[in-house]
């Protein structure tokens, strides 16, 4: 096993030759494949039986990156951001920043310390910004979502990052960069898994007994039916398995079942998988009664720093292979075995090897090519179907406040327009008011005003 300390003399790992993680080559500008460079986990010592064929990869990525830069930002930028801060207080709402070439939702409050929280949507990253001071050299944090990270490798998050500073002419060093936390996942179609707590075997060096109690670990439930389960906390080494058909149904992000089988297509083709896909209803996304579980293991700043000696990239690129290992090594969700019951001795459940054989590989090569238009265009038809719902319910509320019987609802909206259309014309600047600020607000997923490219 590699020790936390022991990066020096290595030899560098591979990197993706399309989008490097270290770099910015171009496919010609490859590295040789001996200077090429990647995070491997190397193969734990548990090892177990395949997976069943029941049990499906759906997706495999980091999914939460957050880092901090030991810069400033220039005087005229904070001079910008000032302005700009002072119209959101005003009107008490994220404004938009067009700055350098690049778009940002401007929060009208600050947080932790920062001064300015800027969003780059759900394809960018959230930046907070403190403003510059010499006794504070850590004026930059930025965190990188599970959407940017789904749809682009590690090598286009970094390029995005140093691009974006680089726009708003932030200088600094390799050792300039802190990584503060890395979460990695594995999401696996599993319809006739069962999670058990108890079923949770922990390694004597965590400090812990060998399986974690109720006291040990979070546990989530609903109808008699555990859903989640998570081992540690987020300052250190987390390991969390849940249902994440169910989350994502309770937070709207459908856009994950376009990517789910956008993936599954890519992975498995278009035959038995694609048919229980089907079945299950995943492409209409409605509610479905399959279960797709998550598999995730994050790194705290605790682990990375303290435990592995992990700040800048390079540091990262060397040794986050071998924090995931350790990770599956010291926690494993285990199949019990007929008339056995010491559970040190149960072999890893197959949903857990399958995890940690998907996360032993190449991390930096993560990449399943997901277009993120598609995705935008779904968020965007859930927002567009949401308004409309709301719209329909509050005229129907109206026509019902006004005595009206079903047979009437056609000309009470016709009613209703001719109203509205006044309403616009009476007062025009407030409806452009109105219609810039709702302009701003959908920025990032709204359609084009203007095609952007040429049919010529």
């Amino acid at each position: 096993m590699q020790t936390p300390n022991s990066s020096a003399g290595q030899t560098a790992r591979p990197q993706n030759k399309c989008c490097p993680a270290g770099g910015f080559q171009h496919v010609s500008e490859a590295l040789p494949s001996q200077l090429r460079g990647v995070i491997v986990a190397p193969p734990s010592g548990n090892t177990s039986p395949p997976a069943p064929p029941e049990l499906a990869v759906l997706h495999r990525g980091f999914d939460t990156l957050a880092l901090s830069v030991r810069a400033h930002i220039s005087s005229a930028f904070l001079e910008a951001l000032q302005a700009e801060k002072a119209r959101a207080e005003e009107q008490r709402r994220d404004v938009q920043v067009d700055y350098c070439g690049r778009t940002f939702h401007l929060k009208p409050h600050g947080g932790n310390g920062y001064s300015f929280i800027l969003s780059g949507g759900p394809s960018g990253a959230t930046w907070f910004i403190k403003k510059p001071n010499a006794k504070d050299p850590w004026g930059i944090r930025v965190s990188v979502g599970s959407f940017f990270l789904a749809t682009q490798d590690l090598g286009a998050v970094r390029e995005h990052l140093d691009a974006v500073l680089a726009s708003w002419g932030v200088r600094y060093r390799e050792e300039d960069v802190s990584i503060a936390r890395a979460d990695v996942c594995v999401d696996i179609l599993a319809p006739d898994f069962v999670l058990t707590p108890d079923h949770f075997v922990m390694h004597s060096s965590c400090k812990r007994r060998d399986y974690l109690t109720a006291d040990d670990m979070a546990v989530h439930g609903k109808s008699s039916r555990v859903t989640s389960v998570t081992v540690d906390g987020t300052m250190n080494r987390q390991v969390i398995i849940y249902d994440k058909s169910a989350e994502i149904i309770a937070s709207k992000k459908s856009y994950w079942w376009h990517l789910w089988c956008d993936a599954a297509r890519k992975k498995y083709g278009e035959g038995a998988l694609a048919s229980e896909f089907l079945r299950h209803g995943m492409l209409q996304r409605n509610i479905s009664p399959s279960r797709i579980w998550r598999v995730e293991v994050r790194a705290g700043k605790d682990l990375l720093k303290d435990r592995w000696n992990i700040r800048t990239w390079g540091d990262f690129y060397t040794r986050f292979g071998d924090v995931i290992r350790e990770a599956f090594e010291l926690v494993r969700y285990c199949a019990p075995t007929a008339g056995d019951t010491n559970r040190a001795r149960w072999p890893v459940h197959p949903i857990w090897a399958l995890a940690r054989d998907e996360l032993s590989g190449d991390l930096v090569e993560m990449f399943e090519g997901t277009d993120p238009n598609p995705l935008k265009e779904v968020h965007r038809e859930d927002h567009i179907a949401l308004i409309f719902r709301n719209v329909l319910g509050s005229c129907i509320t109206l026509a019902a406040l006004n005595g009206k019987r079903q047979n009437e609802l056609p000309a009470m909206f016709a009613d209703l327009t001719e109203q509205m259309q006044a309403s616009v014309k009476a007062d025009p600047t407030r409806t452009e008011r109105q219609l810039n600020e709702a302009s701003e607000r959908y920025v990032f997923i709204k359609k084009p005003e203007r095609p952007l490219w040429n049919d010529t």
